[in-house]
Order: C-alpha cells, then structure tokens, then sequence
C-alpha cells in the first residue's frame, strides 16, 4: 500500500489499471495502455494492478469494476474510469489533466 502512495505521490503523471487477468476487457485495453505509453514516453508512469491479488488497495480506492483507470498527479486523483477507451482518447484526458 505504501508503494502504491509512493508511485501515485510523484510529479509525473501515473496512469492507474486496476484489471482481472480473467476480464475480456481489460486484456483489449493492454496493448492500448502500450500504444499510450510508447506515444507518452517519459511524460507518464503506466501501472496495472491485479485486483484478484491487491483486494484492499481496490477496495481502497472504491473499484467496482474492471478495468477501472485512474490518473494521479501529486497524489490527487485527477480523472477516473470504467471500461475500455481508445489510445486517442486516454492520451487527450491525460494531456487535458495534467497541463
């Protein structure tokens, strides 16, 4: 838990996935999250959570469903949420929330 308030506590942007390895969506948004990351570059953290093996961080962070995405900066949640998005789509709400 502390590491996840260490990642989410930084100045660059990170990109919460809370995903199940068993959800059908959440394995279409991977290679979505990969597109973003490579068009991003150093301008964003990307990390994905396992809500089966992190259970009190999700419910921490009040996750109903998966794939949920959430945006900190600085330890503030900027955006949050549910479903699958386009890679165009992600980057334009990252850009927006975070300049």
């Amino acid at each position: 838990m502390s590491n996840f308030n260490d990642i989410i506590n930084s100045e660059k942007p990170v990109l919460v996935d809370f995903f199940a390895t068993w959800c059908g969506p959440c394995q279409m948004l991977l290679p979505v999250l990969n597109q973003v990351k490579d068009s991003l570059q150093d301008r964003i953290t990307i990390i994905k959570i396992d809500v089966d093996k992190n259970q009190e961080l999700a419910q921490k962070q009040q996750v109903r469903g998966v794939p949920t995405m959430m945006l900190f900066q600085n330890g503030i949640q900027l955006w949050r949420q549910s479903g699958v998005l386009t890679k165009e789509e992600i980057i334009k709400i990252i850009l927006e929330k975070t300049n």
